[in-house]
């Protein structure tokens, strides 16, 4: 029996535009064999641009398509945007409390592990003592890594590795969950592999930590993906801008890494959370920035010479393009490699022997562990000017390199943000060695070659362009090295892009099968509205014509055509000329009527509504095709102006993706 029958039977009034029809003018035909749901209700949205669809129930014979991804059931209704800004600052709150007491464990994780006695005091911009332990300190690293690999396998498998990967892929893939345990996880087990040694940073734990505490918060109160997926990348945000004092680079950070997409409902929110968590960590770790660097940093100077400066800065950024390539390389070439190892805990004990080796030989050789833990002590002390030797600083960045590939690759936990700072302040300073014994006449500062070097590093391997360029900007606040800084970040991606697509976050993701976007692109097709995005050759036909009828009448006027089915000049219903139509032609009667082919799942709207309007609109209303109509008045027959399909859709979006270049 038909819906529109069965309305009948149980005596329901169906609305049609301006007319009251009883459920005896609003029944099909009985004889119809196949009636369809054709009578809807039209009712009036207080929303501009919008008229609500018709409300039919589907039968079992729809089209597929027309019910994909609404198994889930309905999203909870969004909060307001003064209420989801109240969660972010709970979120920065979160955020920058947790930041300290995640250094405070590395601090107390280090000393006992290094020198026997239980204190939380670390300053990471100080070169670490010899250990008490002597040679045995190669085993700390050791240590360390069985603690890291029990957390990991038994509580958090996502906390190995470096954290941003696995944030990104719970944004774009895991509709923002982030299993809670793995903040606490992450916690621990990174603090434990940077405590003890291991050549790793601490963002990318912090970033996993607030972002995990966002998600957390989005989980336990209801509330839209986007809207739990905005609190993640707040926790990120957050997590970042404590832990390094750079509030304007954590908003980048997750603007550029983190959010599929920016406005002010998004960013607010992160700007918050952001700024809140900024708060915390100066209250307990000052308002100094990160770094220290000399009053007269010299980075550029104001006469022709500078010219001859900042070409300078541009090899200095193709160099480290080139080697933030190498990085991502070899980085993904040693998982591959300790991956032959058999068993996790053989597999990572033997790696930080390694790096226990490594950091035992350059304290006995060169007075000073250097690559151990995040490595500030090493970057500071180049930027200050107290290591000199250009092939010092190459073996530096070499060691570097080594010890943070072998420490992930053998399934550590932790960040490569810290490391890549490392490494590119030590090809900086080197760089800038060589030109001063090359051409001792061109002005050349070690310590600017030095900070732009760093971000070079950091822009060119994570793809984060302005976020590196602002977070160093911020870690050392002097403006004169901003300008060399774009010009070398510009080039270090650049040549980066050229030798390894995949930065080294989306490395790890493409390698599993999840491509991520390599931009935040404006849609051009989705501002457009209805009226200029409809398609206008449509047929408007009354129900009682046969479909073979139809077909003649489609072949004198030159092909098939978009149906709107009328009844008494009300909308009755629509067939698209794929699916519905493909259907029609098998149909056995060829008699059978346009009335008994109609299909309800259509919407109406404005012909002022924005297209990205209209596609919410038809993904809510479980609509295949939405009719456009004036401005004001009813939906009648007579006053469609277009059709707005699917099919349409995807081809106007896929052409309007294809004005960027790839």
């Amino acid at each position: 029996m038909s819906s529109a029958m069965a309305c009948q039977q149980r005596g329901r009034r169906i609305y049609l535009g301006r007319r009251v029809l009883t459920p005896a003018s609003a029944a099909p035909d009985p004889g119809h064999k196949e009636a369809n749901s054709l009578a809807s209700a039209v009712d009036r949205s207080t929303t501009t641009g919008e008229v609500a669809s018709a409300s039919v129930p589907i039968d079992a014979g729809e089209d597929p398509s027309a019910t994909a991804g609404i198994a889930g059931g309905r999203e909870p209704r969004p909060f307001s945007l003064w209420s989801i800004c109240g969660l972010s600052l709970l979120v920065g709150l979160v955020g920058g409390f947790g930041a300290v007491f995640f250094r405070a464990l590395i601090g107390l994780v280090h000393n006992v592990l290094f020198f026997g006695h239980l204190s939380i005091f670390y300053d990471t911009s100080l070169f670490t003592p010899p250990s008490a332990w002597g040679a045995l300190v190669i085993l700390v690293p050791v240590v360390g890594s069985l603690g890291v690999t029990f957390i990991v396998n038994t509580f958090a498998p996502e906390a190995r590795g470096h954290g941003v990967p696995e944030v990104m892929d719970a944004i774009y893939y895991q509709r923002g969950v982030i299993r809670p345990i793995v903040a606490v996880a992450k916690s621990l087990a990174s603090a434990l592999a940077i405590g003890s040694g291991a050549a790793i940073g601490r963002e990318g734990p912090i970033i996993q930590i607030g972002s995990a505490m966002g998600s957390t918060l989005g989980q336990v109160i209801a509330m839209p993906v986007a809207q739990r997926i905005t609190l993640v990348a707040a926790g990120a945000g957050a997590g970042i801008a404590a832990t390094f004092n750079t509030p304007i680079g954590g908003v980048l950070f997750a603007t550029e890494l983190m959010m599929p997409e920016v406005s002010v409902n998004t960013f607010l929110p992160v700007a918050l959370a952001t700024g809140t968590a900024t708060v915390i960590g100066r209250l307990f770790f000052g308002a100094h920035p990160a770094f220290q660097v000399p009053a007269q940093l010299m980075a550029m100077t104001n006469e022709p010479v500078s010219a001859v400066t900042l070409l300078l800065y541009a090899v200095l950024g193709a160099i480290v393009g080139a080697a933030a390539a190498g990085f991502v390389r070899l980085l993904h070439w040693l998982e591959d490699v300790f991956e032959h190892i058999p068993g996790t805990y053989l597999r990572h004990a033997l790696g930080m022997l390694l790096v226990g080796v490594l950091i035992y030989v350059l304290m006995v050789e060169a007075g000073h562990f250097y690559v151990e833990g995040v490595g500030y002590a090493t970057i500071q002390a180049t930027l200050l000017s107290q290591l000199t030797g250009g092939a010092f600083f190459l073996l530096l960045f070499v060691c570097k390199l080594f010890a943070t590939t072998v420490s992930l690759g053998s399934g550590s936990s932790g960040g490569i943000f810290s490391p890549s700072l490392f490494m590119g302040s030590c090809l900086g300073a080197a760089f800038a060695s060589l030109v001063g014994a090359v051409l001792p006449g061109v002005p050349v500062s070690l310590p600017a070659f030095a900070m732009v070097g760093m971000g070079a590093m950091v822009g060119g391997g994570t793809g984060a362009a302005m976020t590196s360029v602002t977070m160093i900007f911020e870690m050392t606040r002097d403006y004169n090295i901003v300008l060399p800084m774009i010009v070398a970040v510009a080039l270090s991606l650049g040549v980066r892009r050229m030798l390894s697509l995949e930065s080294i976050y989306t490395m790890k993701l493409v390698r599993r099968g999840h491509a991520m976007p390599r931009g935040l692109h404006a849609n051009l097709f989705l501002v457009r509205s209805a009226h200029d995005a409809m398609l206008r050759d449509v047929a408007i036909l009354d129900e009682s014509i046969t479909f073979a009828a139809f077909l003649s009448m489609s072949a004198s006027a030159g092909g098939l055509r978009h149906v709107v089915v009328t009844r008494h000049g009300h909308i009755a219903g629509v067939l698209r000329v794929n699916m519905d139509l493909r259907r029609a032609v098998g149909a056995a009667d060829a008699e059978v009527t346009l009335g008994e082919l109609a299909r309800g799942n259509f919407t109406v709207v404005r012909e002022d509504a924005a297209t990205f309007d209209v596609i919410a609109r038809m993904k809510r209303k479980n609509a295949t095709m939405a009719l456009v109509i004036p401005r004001a008045g009813y939906p009648q027959g007579d006053r469609i102006l277009g059709v707005i399909t699917k099919e349409q859709i995807a081809d106007s979006v896929a052409g309007s993706i294809g004005l960027y270049p790839r």
